[in-house]
Formats: C-alpha cells, structure tokens, sequence
C-alpha cells in the first residue's frame, strides 16, 4: 500500500508543480462543449502523470479524463485520474485547482490524493489509514443541525438540460446556512472530510472527479451514497458526502 501511495504522491506533486508554475500564465484554450474548457496544461499535467505511473505499474488499468486510453489489461488495479480539476477556475487564476490520483483495486478505492497546489493543500488517503491534509488529520464535523450547516454543490456544463441541479439548490438553500460553489469537486469533497462543509452534493460528474475524494471522506469519518441512500459508484451520476449525522436529512430533501 505504501508503494502505491508514493505512486500516487509522486504524479499529483510533478502534475502539481506544472500547473503553479503556468497559473498566472497566457494559457491556450479550447472547449470540449459551450463551457467545458480544456487547457495545454491539462494534457501537459495529465502526460506526466502518466508517465510516473507507467514507470512503476505498466501493467495497471488507467482512466484519465483528457486520453482515451485502450490498455489491453487484466489486471486487478485502475488508476483514476483528473490532471487539472477546476480548469474553468485555472483560467481565470481563481485558486481552486487541483490533481486527482485515485488507485482502484477491484473497483474500490484504496488510495486517493488530492492536491491543491495553489494553495499548498494535500489531501490524501489510504484505506483503512485515516484522512489527511498535509501531516494533519481529518475528521468531518459533529454538526447535526442542517439549519446551522453549509454544504457545498456544483452544476454540469449543459445546464440547458431539464436535469441541472438547480431545483434541488432551491429548495436546499433555504434550509441550510449557506451553500458554496467552489468549481471543483474533488476539494468540495476534501473540505467536507476537513469538516469545513458539512456535506456536498453533485450531479452527472465523472469517476475522475469523485474517485480519490470519497476515500478521503468516508476514511475522516463521513458517508458517501447516491441521492436514494443506497451505496455509490464512481460511476453513478449523482454523489452525496457529508459528515454522516446529516445525511438522512439532506437526501430527503433532493431529488
């Protein structure tokens, strides 16, 4: 476990340390849909993590956003990989960005890291070992007041679509404190093992987006389920996280 985490560490760092360096650079941008942005350094970002993985585990599964890769493999293990979470707040220098480096064994999630490296924040977990950002310890909060609550929500780029969370941000605002939007998912999903949101939720993302930060929260002691309860995928198209003593109370209300 602890060579697959030096793995993991390793890719989000070198990903990590091309991002700080562009952050306040002319990046070149192209679309992938009418707001879904892609940049240089995704694919730069995401090249590199390749490349450390591929040094140490070829025989490895991998899922990344940017590559469609077609690895003939029959091995156990997956590596889930977002090189450049929260492009849209990359280009506009708003600091919320990070790399997501999951490994899946069987499809669970036994190692995830997630790396702010704007803000110097490092979140990672291995199964059974606890949560950390940076050398501290996570545990989600003790909140059991929704009212007294701030949770933590984000919206799909097609939001044309009938399904486009804003009916449930409707409702869910009025009974919370407060409801933030970072950009990124896999830092809404630290912040909440962090206890700093008491709990998120999201619709159509990506096993890239969710894959390292679900580890990160149920090993601070949160819950992760789909909006029914019932057990979550990284494959599933709707995520509920929060600290556990609020999770009856907000999937009652979302739909």
């Amino acid at each position: 476990m602890q060579k697959y985490f030096d793995v993991a560490q390793k890719a989000a760092r070198v990903a990590g340390r091309l991002i700080k360096n562009n952050f306040h650079k002319e990046k070149h941008v192209s679309y992938k849909g009418r707001i879904d942005l892609v940049t240089d350094i995704d694919k730069r970002a995401e090249d590199r993590i390749l490349e450390v993985i591929n040094d140490n585990f070829p025989e490895h599964n991998i899922l990344t956003e940017e590559s469609d890769l077609d690895r003939d493999s029959k091995s156990e293990f997956c590596w889930v990989i977002d090189p450049l979470d929260g492009t849209t707040n990359y280009v506009h220098e708003f600091p919320f960005v990070n790399v997501s480096v999951a490994l899946q064994k069987n499809n669970e999630t036994i190692v995830g890291v997630v790396f702010n490296p704007i803000l110097d924040e490092f979140f990672y977990a291995i199964k059974n070992r606890g949560s950390y950002k940076n050398e501290e310890r996570l545990a989600v909060s003790s909140s059991t007041d929704l009212k007294k609550s701030v949770l933590a929500t984000g919206f799909p780029y097609e939001m044309d679509s009938e399904r486009n969370n804003l009916n449930n941000f409707n409702r869910i605002i009025k009974k919370c404190r407060g409801v933030r939007r970072p950009g990124a998912a896999a830092i809404d999903l630290c912040y909440v093992a962090a206890g700093i949101f008491d709990g998120f939720w999201e619709i159509e993302l990506h096993p890239w987006d969710t894959a390292a930060g679900i580890l990160i929260v149920k090993e601070a002691g949160g819950k992760v389920s789909n909006f029914d309860g019932s057990e979550f995928s990284i494959f599933d198209r709707e995520i509920v996280a929060t600290n556990g003593k609020l999770h009856t109370d907000l999937i009652n209300i979302l739909d």
